[in-house]
């Protein structure tokens, strides 16, 4: 069996050092607990807010009036994240959301860096908007050093393999020591986690360039680990089967449409949409937040391909642009653009929607961050029953985070000694042990490819695609056979190649809870698109389907909203 090189004691373990995982640690510290972070890569710049972000959707008085309910109502049902969001959490995230942003600025993250609130993109002309511009290029230097200042332990380079659970709550995690080019495991026994490891990327096939999996707008090593691991311990999930694709640049990917300022057109020059017809600073073109499949429904029926036309800009507006995507951390983007001599003032730029990932879909969380495991909690892209990116990791770390620092005593901790005799710590030792011994096998992009050929083949994402039962259950069957072929051949020759072909196990679970919810989701509710239940059943519209594991079984539930006040 591999061997254990380290044994860490903790009352929080944080799995996950992005946005919501160090603003869960740094509150938790406040709280007066001694907290660990787990992060696979460097806190300093790491997941999908790693180089910067610009927008953090919040709810500021000063500017938007006293009524609270007037936001929630634009974060419901007129922005791309609102579709599969307790209410109630909503209103939870709004309320606290200004404290947090204030907190960012007295860090020194700039929230205001042309002297004002500004909040400008993703918006209607006309209505109220709720995306604060901001500049997020040091956001994470800058909350590792605040998570140091309050003595948080940060252990780069240790992504967090397996939770451990005894008696029916959280005992601690397994962690793979990838600092080293031969791998090692470490065991933290903690009796609250706190899981922030992203949204899931990798799942399906790379729209933009096939083959190349880590072209990708979102961060590449989120590959669902918290969602999978959760998932074999018995937590709820949430939303899995309501996939999300986002858009921008065709071929390379990168976020961001929001920081465009120009108008999506036809080549013809024609709008895409009604909502602007020349360049607005204030709102860019939210046509494709609204018509999220646009980019590919023009392709598919001839009238594409779709550009944004940035000719109008006024040399001010121009300026502001290319600040906001420096700020966004589109830094690669901005370099190669510069080198190929493309100025988006004199050369339209085509788009297109990019492939299906999970983000806003995961675990289910109540509004302190708690999930259905006494002691496990979840913030940021990988909770399904609430979305808001930056400023929805942000906050709701922070509320994990903070109720986790507050109740460490409600249950005691196991000692390091019993975590570590748990069955499963010494499962993941012979199979880390196994992987790495094996002469000759698979290696894990083989098996990360057919984990996205089967996922898109057996449970398609709309749009122009759709699930049945007859798919949805040979993939599953596919599923199966691929994890067995996996466990018993995959190889790996060092802890970076390791960490790989663990993330692909990973990818497997997350599929297969996908598809068994997507089983359960007899109608099409776009993007669930099922050949064999066409219709969009009312009756569904103001429910969540929640999936888990119970002693090897799948239980899947329905729930209402939660829309308490």
């Amino acid at each position: 069996m591999m061997e254990i090189k380290n044994v860490y004691e903790a009352d929080v373990l944080v799995v996950g050092g992005g946005v919501a995982g160090l603003m869960a640690a740094i509150a938790a510290a406040e709280k007066g607990a001694r907290v660990l972070v787990a992060e696979k890569a460097d806190s300093r710049r790491s997941g999908s807010g790693a180089a910067g972000n610009d927008h953090f959707r919040c709810y500021i008085p000063e500017c938007h009036g006293p009524d609270v309910e007037r936001i929630v109502y634009e974060v419901l049902h007129f922005s791309q994240v609102g579709q599969c969001h307790d209410p109630h959490l909503t209103r939870v995230f709004l309320r606290r959301s200004e404290e947090i942003v204030r907190k960012w600025e007295s860090w020194g993250i700039p929230m205001r860096p042309t002297g004002q609130w500004e909040f400008t993109g993703h918006a209607y002309p006309g209505r109220v908007r709720s995306g604060l511009k901001y500049d997020g290029k040091k956001q994470k230097a800058v909350m590792t050093s605040e998570a140091k200042k309050r003595g948080v332990t940060i252990l780069n380079h240790m992504p967090v393999i397996e939770l451990l659970k005894k008696d029916g709550r959280m005992a601690g995690a397994v962690a793979l020591d990838v600092s080293a080019e031969e791998p090692s495991l470490c065991v933290i026994a903690a009796p609250g986690v706190i899981l922030g490891t992203g949204c899931t990327t990798r799942l399906y096939n790379n729209m933009a360039t096939p083959g190349w999996m880590f072209n990708l707008a979102y961060c590449p090593s989120n590959a669902g680990g918290g969602i999978a691991q959760a998932w074999r311990i018995g937590a709820k999930l949430v939303n899995l089967e309501m996939t999300s694709r986002h858009a921008g640049p065709k071929y390379f990917q990168r976020c961001g449409k929001g920081t465009w300022i120009g108008v999506l057109r036809y080549p013809d020059g024609e709008p895409l949409g009604p909502f602007v017809d020349k360049p607005d600073r204030a709102c860019g073109d939210i046509t494709s937040d609204v018509w999220n499949s646009s980019f590919t429904d023009v392709m598919k029926n001839g009238r594409g391909p779709a550009y944004m036309d940035c000719s109008g800009l006024t040399p001010e507006d121009y300026d502001y642009m290319m600040w906001g995507m420096d700020s966004e951390g589109l830094k690669g983007m901005l370099n190669y653009m510069d080198e190929a001599g493309i100025d988006p003032r004199r050369h339209a730029v085509e788009f297109m929607q990019y492939e299906p990932f999970l983000i806003g879909k995961g675990l289910e969380i109540d509004e302190h961050g708690r999930c259905s495991v006494p002691g496990l909690y979840a913030a940021g892209d990988m909770v399904g029953n609430f979305r808001a990116d930056i400023g929805g990791a942000a906050v709701f770390g922070w509320i994990a985070g903070e109720y986790a620092g507050s109740h460490i005593g409600e249950n005691a901790a196991f000692s390091d000694e019993v975590v570590c005799a748990l069955p499963h710590v010494a499962e993941v030792r012979v199979l880390c042990e196994r992987i790495m011994n094996r002469v000759g096998g698979c290696p894990w992009k083989e098996g990360n490819l057919a984990v996205q050929q089967i996922m898109t083949d057996y449970a398609p994402s709309g749009p122009h695609t759709a699930r049945s039962a007859n798919l949805l259950n040979a993939g599953l069957k596919y599923l199966g056979d691929l994890r067995q072929t996996l466990l018993s051949s995959m190889s790996a020759t060092c802890s970076h190649t390791l960490m790989r072909a663990l993330e692909t196990l990973d990818l497997v679970d997350v599929g297969e809870a996908l598809m068994h919810a997507a089983l359960e989701r007899r109608e099409t509710r776009p993007p669930h698109n099922r050949a064999d239940f066409t219709f969009t059943n009312p009756m569904l519209g103001e429910l969540f389907l929640t999936v888990r594991k119970e002693e090897g079984n799948i239980v899947k539930e329905w729930r209402k909203k939660d829309n308490s006040r």
